[in-house]
């Protein structure tokens, strides 16, 4: 028999194997093997064919794919996730199928249709540490990817992996919190339109010749939006869902459709030196026809002063008056103004991306120490830093207090500063000023989206479970396609309310199920009684927190209920959490 030729190259390998085949196979052998063949002939082999991928290994539940490039490799993890996902919508949870996948770029020995070597083995190891329904991809892959996909990576840390000699450290993919891969769904059910006026503000379109405006075009369909948001006449859409939109060709009367509003604001901008030019359009997407367009051609500097005429026109058009509400602190440098612009993007990714925020906020504050966004966007990053992405709580906890003063110092009529000095001062346990602060921001801009969800928050930890239900469910309401932690929230109260289904529901949508909200998952998983799956959804989210305790969590969250304390706490336990 001839001997295959041996070749050693660098390739990008996919491992991918099914969550759960064993009880899968328990319980219906026949189904689960006729339903697997049927995804892999309707909906993984096309994707990784136009992928340019090679199956060169199999087994009963799961497969070995080569790529010529992580690009593919990773685009193709990602479409058939979501395809997965999609296609589990539908289905009761007894017939769900999902999987684990892992991506790695390394050296490899090609013998005949077979592949092997560290490559293959660490892309294997990879997929065992994945979330079911997640990629696990190695540094390496992150490295080589850049920007290349619209992808955003957690960094799970260094990992020790079975057999493999070095650590390796480790990602998981997830999809940009401001990006869809397509717009919202038209199967979803139609939201009710408000009494009020309603209005959504898509993204303006950067007209400018240099790509770098971009970042201006989006500040200022934000600042709209926050300007006629503190209207308590106007039911206004979270900046949020409407930018799901970007860069998107779309039917407006779908959008406000989508969004459950009757009123669709569309602008442009170019910027050309110290000049810009806006065109803004009022469109009554149920009415049909424009109720108002405008073009305005200004200094740059005369920009604020725009943004301010088209809330008072809009505000006109809508309900009847011209209004000139009490302005926010305005910044008094444009290099100031975009760089907080850039940071508002990179707050909540991921550590890496915040630490790039506080970068650009710090400098913000030196080109401009009276503006009060920066200082308030920074108390932000400063807590995530210390509450979220495991950096000390001390000094950062004082820190961040002290930051969200000097932001409401300089700006009372700002509602975000308000509500900002309101969070943290409930992780001080500073109940009533906290709940005072809160008020504030919502009197201010009764359309805080965010400010409602967080609220829920603070509620639910107090006890008051019917409360914070309501409250996350206002803030979905103005944000129908909200950041991730609106659902983590939503998971929350769910389990405090005792509605364990519903929870895992929640925290198992793909743009939910991230490590933060495991913990919640795992609790929730553990009252129905499934401690097997409850311990290893504990055992993802401590990969990513191997910090975590539950003394810390009690410790460091604004709890002021026993009862509600109590009841986390033994969700917790069950699940395997450590003390």
């Amino acid at each position: 028999m001839a001997k295959h030729a041996v070749e050693r190259r660098l390739a990008a390998i996919l491992a991918a194997d099914m969550v759960g085949y064993s009880r899968l196979m328990g319980n219906d052998e026949a189904g689960t093997l006729a339903a697997l063949r049927k995804l892999r002939t309707d909906q993984i082999d096309p994707w990784i064919t136009e992928h340019r991928g090679r199956v060169f290994k199999t087994t009963g539940d799961g497969l070995l794919v080569e790529f010529p490039s992580v690009v593919n490799a990773v685009a193709c993890a990602v479409e058939i996730q979501r395809g997965m996902a999609t296609r589990n919508a539908a289905l009761p949870a007894d017939r769900v199928i999902q999987f684990r996948m892992g991506v790695n770029l390394g050296d490899v020995i090609i013998e005949g249709d077979d592949v092997f070597g560290d490559g293959v083995n660490v892309a294997a190891r990879l997929e065992g540490i994945a979330p079911s329904g997640g990629i696990a991809v190695s540094g390496t892959v992150r490295d080589h990817l850049g920007n290349r996909l619209d992808l955003e990576f957690e960094d799970m840390g260094e990992k020790v992996l079975k057999n493999i000699g070095d650590t390796v450290r480790v990602f998981r993919v997830l999809r940009r919190p401001l990006q869809y891969d397509h717009p919202p769904s038209r199967e979803r059910e139609a939201l009710p339109l408000p009494s009020k006026p309603s209005i959504a503000v898509l993204p303006f379109t950067n007209m400018s010749s240099d790509a770098e405006h971009e970042h201006f075009a989006d500040g200022l369909t934000e600042d709209l939006i926050t300007d006629l948001s503190r209207n308590a006449d106007l039911f206004v859409i979270a900046r949020h869902s409407t930018f799901a939109y970007k860069g998107k060709s779309l039917d407006v009367r779908q959008v406000a459709s989508d969004l459950g509003v009757r009123y669709v604001l569309e602008g442009s901008a170019r910027r050309a030196g110290n000049r810009v030019r806006i065109n803004v359009q009022l469109i009554d997407a149920i009415g049909g026809g424009h109720l108002w367009a405008e073009r305005f051609d200004r200094d740059l500097q005369d920009i604020f002063a725009v943004q301010d005429e088209v809330t008072a026109r809009i505000s006109e058009a809508l309900v009847g008056q011209l209004t000139r509400q009490i302005q926010r602190n305005r910044p008094k440098s444009m290099e100031a103004y975009d760089l907080c612009v850039q940071a508002r993007k990179l707050n909540e990714y991921s550590p890496q991306t915040a630490r790039e925020a506080r970068l650009l906020l710090k400098r913000a504050i030196e080109l401009d120490p009276s503006y009060a966004e920066s200082r308030r966007l920074l108390a932000e990053n400063i807590w995530l830093g210390w509450a979220h992405f495991g950096e000390s709580m001390e000094p950062n906890r004082q820190l961040a207090m002290e930051t969200a003063e000097q932001a409401l110092a300089l700006d009372v009529n700002d509602a975000a500063s308000h509500w900002m000095l309101g969070h943290v001062l409930g992780y001080e346990r500073r109940w009533k000023e906290s709940d005072a602060a809160f008020a504030a921001a919502l009197k201010i801009d009764p359309n805080l989206a965010d400010a409602w969800a967080d609220l829920s928050d603070f509620s639910v930890l107090a006890g008051r479970t019917a409360e914070g239900l309501e409250q996350v469910s206002k803030g979905l309401r103005l944000n129908p396609h909200p950041p991730v932690w609106y659902y983590l929230l939503l998971g929350q109260a769910q389990y405090a309310a005792r509605d364990y289904g519903a929870a895992v529901r929640t925290l198992r949508k793909e743009e939910t199920y991230r490590t933060m909200s495991r913990r919640f998952l795992a609790a929730s998983l553990a009252q129905l009684g499934l401690l097997e799956e409850a311990r290893h959804e504990a055992n993802l989210f401590l990969s990513g927190n191997p910090q975590f305790t539950i003394s810390y969590w009690v410790a460091a969250q604004p709890l002021r209920d026993d009862a509600t304390r109590d009841h986390f706490v033994t969700g917790f336990r069950l699940a395997g959490l450590p003390e």
